[in-house]
């Protein structure tokens, strides 16, 4: 098996002395270092920026006339694509005036310093040294780079996953929906209806600072996903009150509102196979149990009142009104928009929550779009 030559380092010499260049030149290139020259701050400059990506190291002479060593030092170190380049500050003495030299280029990022005249040995092995950190620093940058891309890569399956979940619950939750629909007059669209009443309502709750901490995108999200759930207990109501052509005597509306204890019931039972503390049911568990009670206590099946009846229940009975005055039903008209908003305002503090009341008027205009976009080809 063939092996791909290795590559040679390359190392940029600036000094403004031509004798200078050629000795450092002449001791470098024996050891097998390719090597580009500039006699100046400014060509040194205009190379790095052509070739910065070929280039390990630069040996850098402190005192030149044009742009002088502390200053090509500053700008390479201030670059993203230069500042990891080793630099070897090359200076004519450590005593008096130019120590200070020396200790600013250092201060500046440059990796070391020599003194003129050169020790064949010293700046060797102070190359090698140098090209060896630039090797160890090239080689984690790599690693670094394949982890993050890794770690990317990772994080897009999880984002996938996390989408295949919640599509699967998405149409989990749309099946047990469907089931009690399959036995109850109303259709589909009833369901696409209350979904994007209940996320409307609720998103628009949020903005209410004493709710902010309660509804936030999950919270939306959930009612999204749960609302449908609501008459899930239908399926327990027998045919001769559910499908009714007409309104229901007092003790066939009794057997009615049975469906609530027996939704909440099914979908509590479902939850106990699921150990975590918030699971995609438990709101829909809440919104089965809950949704006919009423803000003044007498609603049922537990007669509950104000805030003692969960955020979403409250919600989720806003809608399913409006909803069912929207609609067309076997024993009565649709109402108005009109109509079915001045009852709602009508009964705020009585019915409903008067916070969800005035969070429905501010988005009342998109209960009316939402009603006209899923209309029932049959109610």
């Amino acid at each position: 098996m063939s092996v791909e030559p290795q590559k040679k380092e390359t190392i940029l010499i600036v000094d403004d002395n031509e004798d200078n260049i050629f000795l450092l030149s002449h001791i470098i290139s024996q050891s097998g270092y390719e090597i580009i020259k500039a006699s100046g701050g400014n060509e040194a400059l205009q190379i790095m920026s052509a070739n910065s990506s070929s280039i390990d190291l630069v040996l850098l002479d402190i005192m030149m006339p044009d742009i002088d060593g502390l200053a090509v030092t500053k700008i390479l170190k201030e670059s993203p694509r230069t500042k990891l380049i080793p630099i070897l500050l090359i200076t004519a003495s450590t005593r008096g005036d130019k120590s200070g030299d020396v200790a600013r280029g250092l201060d500046m990022g440059a990796e070391d310093y020599m003194t003129k005249p050169v020790d064949k040995v010293e700046i060797l092995a102070r190359v090698r040294s140098l090209l060896r950190t630039k090797r160890l620093q090239d080689d984690l940058l790599v690693k670094t780079k394949q982890l993050e891309e890794i770690n990317d890569r990772l994080e897009l399956m999880a984002e996938e996953r996390a989408i295949e979940i919640m599509l699967t619950r998405d149409a989990a939750i749309f099946g047990m929906a469907k089931l009690a629909e399959s036995r109850d007059p109303e259709t589909g669209a009833h369901l696409e209806r209350i979904r994007n009443y209940t996320r409307t309502l609720a998103a628009e709750l949020g903005a209410n600072p004493k709710y902010s901490n309660v509804i936030d995108d999950e919270f939306v999200l959930m009612i999204y996903q749960s609302s449908p759930l609501h008459d899930i207990g239908k399926v327990g109501i027998t045919d001769s009150v559910l499908l009714k052509p007409g309104r229901l005597e007092p003790d066939e509306f009794e057997l009615m509102k049975q469906h609530a204890q027996i939704g909440g019931d099914a979908l509590a039972a479902t939850q106990r196979w699921d150990m975590t503390e918030q699971n995609f049911l438990s709101m829909g568990r809440e919104i089965a149990y809950y949704h006919h009670e009423r803000w003044d206590g007498n609603g049922y099946p537990k007669g509950l009142k104000g805030e003692q009846i969960p955020l979403a229940a409250r919600i989720m009975a806003l809608a399913d009104v409006y909803d069912a005055l929207a609609s067309k039903r076997v024993y009565k008209e649709p109402m108005s928009h009109e109509e079915a908003s001045r009852i709602i305002q009508n009964e705020s503090g009585k019915q409903f929550d008067p916070d969800i009341v005035d969070a429905f008027l501010k988005v009342e205009h998109k209960f009316r779009e939402i009603h006209q976009a899923h209309l029932e080809e049959v109610e």
